[in-house]
């Protein structure tokens, strides 16, 4: 009997711990999608860790100037032969969008005209020609330009646009498109004063040519689309989002970019009942949230959306907002909430009753609330058993400004933001009340105290209810007693 004991106790102990791997592989849904999104975002807080230390130690030894601690930016800007070799830049990504290749191996397309005459047979030379083509190409700008879109640009995958060492506009109809595309890299790029346009027909590809309904007027719109990095944008002033992303969509990571002057900023996810949207999963990173905005910086339906080490210097309604149980993940942002007592709260819950909205995993680590914001928590946001990255000693507030200098199109102007006045340590407020906090460091990457494990996926009741039966099989058969194990005995389990 000791034999068959032990068995049975191995089996039980060999399902109980692959039952909760296998749920995890089950609630993969769309491509691209990290099945430990957790996993990703303590990369970033490794990465951005290297990047300061490297950045500390060459300061002192060389009064290095280069080098911010922004691990996106020091990858490349620092080589003095940068433009020589662009397509470095596709090694820099970082969070869920990391491995997007854009253009990467393809080569050179010099945008040399700035117009949009026909979205139907675009003309070389122009944008619309370089992003509807079936390679990969890597896409750069003659001079500075202007481009005024006559309908949406739909993009075909593996394009980068690349700004830099020009200064490019696009304005107008329709703005950015991606549908149904992979590996793109938006790069330095204005995007500003987007309008609804459509109705008419539209290239996406050299051989393909189709009827386009009227599109919302969003900056950039992503649909369906997996390996999506947009950084160093400015946007601001359109029609609907600046950008969206929706129906699918996933490993994207949005990053250094500033939004400004707009109502409805960043909406991460189709409808409430739209279940593939439960594997988007997006990294929102060194951005700065300037001036004129209202909410939805961003507004999350599903998914896992990390965001990490941006500036939120105002808002008029929310900062954060939700619905449909995505997991926030915040850390190491600066919210400075208006002047409006109103409007203190960085998240929202949207259209949701307390009793539903207390179980959602809505996280603030070392989050810094200024000007009485402050940041309700819950779910496995209420406890410390999360993951965090390892131990380091604390930094100054002032690395948020560093972080986010070069936010947008390099070199454009920022307005004055003031000084700021942060009570007490500056930490998060893990009370969801105004005035309260701890003093812990404000700065999401670096953790004070010992860091907490990850809690254990919990094991469904149909897991156990197969692991059991598997077991009871098991056993039967091993004993010998097969027969006495019947199908109706089966269906009676």
């Amino acid at each position: 009997m000791l034999p068959n004991t032990c068995i049975l106790l191995i089996c039980l102990f060999f399902f109980s711990s692959a039952f909760p791997l296998i749920n995890a592989a089950s609630n993969r849904t769309l491509p691209h999608q990290h099945p430990d999104p957790d996993v990703v975002a303590q990369d970033i807080q490794r990465r951005l860790n290297v990047s300061l230390s490297r950045r500390q130690t060459l300061f002192l030894t060389q009064n290095d100037q280069c080098l911010t601690g922004n691990p996106v930016d020091d990858c490349w800007r620092c080589d003095p032969n940068w433009i020589n070799n662009r397509q470095r830049l596709a090694d820099c990504s970082i969070g869920f969008g990391q491995g997007t290749l854009g253009g990467r191996g393809g080569r050179f397309y010099v945008v040399t005209d700035s117009s949009d005459h026909d979205p139907a047979n675009p003309t070389p030379g122009t944008l619309r020609h370089a992003v509807i083509q079936d390679e990969p190409l890597w896409i750069i700008f003659s001079t500075n330009m202007i481009i005024k879109l006559k309908h949406e640009l739909i993009f075909n995958s593996y394009k980068t646009i690349d700004g830099r060492g020009a200064n490019v506009y696009i304005t107008g109809n329709g703005c950015l498109t991606l549908q149904y595309v992979s590996h793109v890299i938006i790069h330095n790029i204005h995007i500003h004063h987007c309008k609804p346009s459509g109705n008419t027909n539209i290239a996406s590809s050299p051989t393909h040519v189709g009827w386009r309904g009227k599109s919302d007027g969003d900056g950039i719109s992503i649909f369906g689309s997996q390996k999506i990095w947009i950084d160093h944008c400015s946007l601001s002033y359109c029609a609907d989002g600046l950008i969206d992303a929706i129906m699918g969509s996933t490993g994207i990571t949005i990053s250094n970019s500033y939004f400004s002057h707009h109502n409805e900023v960043m909406l991460l996810g189709h409808s409430d009942d739209f279940l593939p949207d439960s594997g988007m999963q997006v990294t929102i990173a060194f951005n700065h949230f300037g001036e004129a905005l209202v909410q939805r910086m961003p507004r999350c339906r599903r998914g896992y959306i990390h965001v990490v080490n941006n500036d939120f210097t105002g808002w008029e309604m929310y900062a954060i907002g939700g619905s449909a149980n995505p997991t926030i993940n915040s850390q190491g942002n600066r919210y400075t909430a208006p002047a409006d007592p109103s409007a203190k709260e960085v998240t929202k819950r949207v259209d949701t009753d307390e009793r539903e909205w207390t179980d959602w995993n809505w996280r603030s680590d070392g989050d810094m609330m200024g000007n009485g914001a402050y940041f309700v928590p819950s779910g496995a946001g209420l406890s410390a058993l999360y993951l965090k990255a390892s131990s380091v000693e604390p930094k100054s507030a002032g690395l948020i400004d560093q972080l986010t200098m070069n936010s947008g199109v390099f070199g454009d102007p920022r307005e004055e933001t003031g000084s700021v006045s942060y009570g007490g340590s500056g930490s998060t407020t893990n009370t969801g009340k105004p005035g309260s906090g701890d003093d812990g460091d404000f700065f999401g990457m670096i953790f004070g105290g010992a860091a907490a494990a990850a809690p254990r996926p919990s094991t469904s009741g149909a897991s156990v209810y197969f692991s059991l039966l598997i077991v009871l099989i098991l056993y039967a058969i091993i004993t010998n007693h097969g027969a006495q194990l019947s199908l109706h005995s089966l269906l009676l389990l």
